[in-house]
């Protein structure tokens, strides 16, 4: 990449048959349809995408898929995170090869007992660094439990060449990123939000210059983005304010399922199934999540009729 990404990077869902199996011709589907809603690059085996609950092979097929069919319509920034060191180069290794933009990449976690201390989560990330050529975007969620604080995170921009991206999706992000910004500046090149969002319009407020959320509206969130930065803020609060109640939906009480049930139901992918031990919508939920993405006439929610 030429020039700094900045926008929306949507994580995509992966599909599954309603065996649990996977659906690598669903999963052409769910790209096509990402980029038909404009998305400036598309996240793949993200904890949106269910990672933990793939296989190897599974990894292997799906990225392999998802690189050959995108083809370099949009960069693809492909998640690598393990626990093991040896894991996560070779991951981001393979990426790379298969034309991966970026990587993504949480600190080594596995479980409060297994939280490794600073100069390991360091070690690790300069290990792919050293490994690969492409950028690197540090998740932080509190998904790892592992604490990434500001020092941390701007030493690691300061002296691992790669690392240049951040997606903090962290209590209170909105001050983690205006600190994050201040204090690395130009080496903090790409800081992000996630959460589907949520916290978006104060995370533009500190200086994110986009945002990763689901696929299930990326072309209605993109324009806030875009707005805000613009100088457009009258326009960026608009389309907050018209977002805001389906962002919030996802967010709180839908969680990954809610990109699949509306990629099912505009047909753009046969099942919206996932893996236990994960549970489907209740119907209460499916229902007002249908009905909000509705009223926004969500591309995903009509792609393939």
């Amino acid at each position: 990449m030429k020039q700094p990404l900045t926008g929306i990077l949507p994580v995509a869902p992966t599909p599954f048959f309603d065996n649990g199996a996977i659906d690598p011709e669903g999963m052409k589907r769910v790209l096509d349809c990402m980029i038909d809603q404009g998305v400036d690059a598309i996240c793949i085996l993200a904890n949106y995408s269910e990672q933990f609950l793939l296989s190897d092979e599974e990894r292997a097929i799906l990225t392999r898929v998802s690189l050959e069919h995108v083809a370099g319509r949009v960069p693809v920034i492909v998640t690598i995170s393990h626990f093991a060191n040896d894991i996560t180069v070779r991951r981001a290794v393979e990426a790379q090869a298969q034309g991966a933009a970026m990587v993504m990449m949480m600190p080594p976690y596995h479980g409060v007992g297994l939280v490794p201390p600073e100069h390991a989560v360091f070690g690790q990330f300069k290990a792919v660094s050293d490994a690969i050529s492409i950028p690197i975007m540090v998740q932080d969620a509190p998904l790892s439990g592992v604490p990434l604080g500001v020092p941390l995170l701007v030493r690691m921009a300061q002296e691992i060449e790669n690392v240049s991206y951040f997606k903090i999706e962290v209590p209170f992000a909105a001050d983690k990123l205006a600190a994050l910004i201040e204090a690395g500046g130009k080496d903090i090149i790409g800081p992000f939000d996630g959460e589907e969002a949520v916290t978006l319009l104060a995370d533009l407020d500190a200086g994110c210059t986009g945002t990763m959320t689901s696929a299930l509206q990326p072309e209605k969130i993109a324009p806030i983005v875009r707005d805000y930065r613009a100088g457009n803020i009258d326009a960026a609060l608009d389309q907050w304010r018209l977002c805001l109640p389906l962002i919030n939906h996802e967010n709180r009480q839908c969680g990954l399922r809610a990109a699949k049930v509306v990629m099912k139901e505009g047909g753009v992918i046969g099942s919206d199934h996932v893996r236990a031990p994960l549970q489907p919508l209740s119907p209460r939920t499916r229902d007002r999540l249908l009905q909000l993405s509705r009223e926004l006439d969500v591309i995903a929610l009509r792609w393939g009729k």
